[in-house]
């Protein structure tokens, strides 16, 4: 069985990369592939503490090229993409220079102001990358970097929640409406955005993750200015247990997502497979994924979501579900995944 090493800053949390890179580890495993996972954080087969994002230092060329001999195949999960540790990035494309890789791109240098003027990504012959949107892929394509489109994808009918004991351990009174914003707090999720939305609806706000690179100060000026009530964080009071993503789903009414840039944006899927409506930012891939047909709700207009809520309508839910289902199943990576491998130069047997 050919062995695939998955490297990349962290590995096995629920940021998008790690859920990503869990549903191709999975795809490859049904081709199968072992995988084999090295990050710089994470429960990891093999943890090298110099990829992670704030890194004082990279790790060394043999560290990588001991962590990745078994595989016959490397998947690089963004650490190659986004500068957010550029010494570990170039360690690990000097290791793969001549061997068959995976570059998975979620997120490109220019697509954010603070790397704005740093290279794009590292190519070799022997490598293929992949996008998550179209738009980093014509992208990549305006500096001679060819690559393929994979779009994330979801369980149509993923596990059903607990509402009631959800809403009831965050103190949310029955009636009440709950807007979740499924994210972390950062600039870019445009969390004020969010707060206004739910005001907006006469909800109570629920940030689903926490506060990232340093935002937490004003994380907490926001919520102290927020004209509606909030609630942050996954845990319930007295409970023994977190909530997951299927009860966070479950517990509310609608779905926010803000945000001013996603790569993909996850939630905007995932409500659809969770039957829930979304009001989402004008970033610009959302327009790209509105056009597979999804019908949604403007994040900056509270009183179209307002009076959805007033006369749900389950024929909008319906219709959503299905595009998710059509075009965004995680059912097909792993047809999807084979037909990349298959443009790679002759692998290791």
């Amino acid at each position: 069985m050919p062995t695939a090493s998955m490297i990349s800053f962290r590995l096995g949390g629920d940021d998008g990369v790690s859920v990503e890179a869990a549903k191709w580890a999975g795809a490859l495993d049904v081709l199968g592939w072992r995988v084999h996972t090295v990050a710089g954080s994470g429960p990891v087969d093999i943890g090298l503490p110099g990829l992670a994002m704030d890194a004082t230092e990279p790790p060394t060329a043999s560290e990588v090229r001991d962590a990745l001999a078994p595989a016959d195949l490397v998947v690089i999960e963004n650490l190659c993409s986004l500068p957010l540790n550029p010494g570990a990035g170039a360690v690990v494309a000097a290791a793969c220079a001549g061997r068959p890789a995976l570059l998975h791109h979620h997120d490109l240098p220019w697509q954010r102001p603070r790397f704005e003027g740093f290279p794009p990504p590292p190519d070799d012959p022997f490598w293929a990358h992949v996008t998550i949107n179209a738009r980093s892929r014509r992208e990549l394509a305006a500096h001679d970097i060819t690559a393929t489109t994979v779009y994330n994808t979801f369980d149509p009918d993923p596990p059903a929640g607990r509402r009631a004991e959800t809403r009831r351990g965050l103190g949310v009174a029955h009636g009440t409406r709950l807007l979740l914003q499924p994210t972390r707090a950062l600039p870019r999720k445009n969390i004020e955005g969010g707060l206004a939305l739910a005001a907006g609806v006469g909800g109570t706000y629920w940030l689903l993750g926490p506060a990232e690179d340093g935002y937490g100060h004003e994380l907490e000026r926001l919520v102290r200015d927020a004209r509606c009530p909030v609630v942050l964080g996954r845990g319930r009071p007295g409970a023994d247990d977190e909530v997951t993503v299927a009860d966070a789903y479950a517990a509310c009414d609608a779905v926010l997502l803000p945000s001013t840039w996603e790569g993909f944006g996850n939630p905007s899927v995932e409500s659809a497979t969770h039957r829930r409506p979304l009001a989402i930012g004008a970033y610009p891939v959302a327009a790209e994924l509105a056009a597979f047909g999804f019908r949604w709700f403007r994040a900056d207009d509270p009183g179209a979501l307002a009076a959805w809520l007033a006369e749900p309508d389950e024929d909008l839910l319906r219709h959503n579900h299905e595009v998710a289902a059509t075009h965004f199943n995680v059912a097909d990576l792993p047809a999807r995944l084979e037909a990349v491998l298959s443009r790679l130069p002759s692998l290791r047997a």
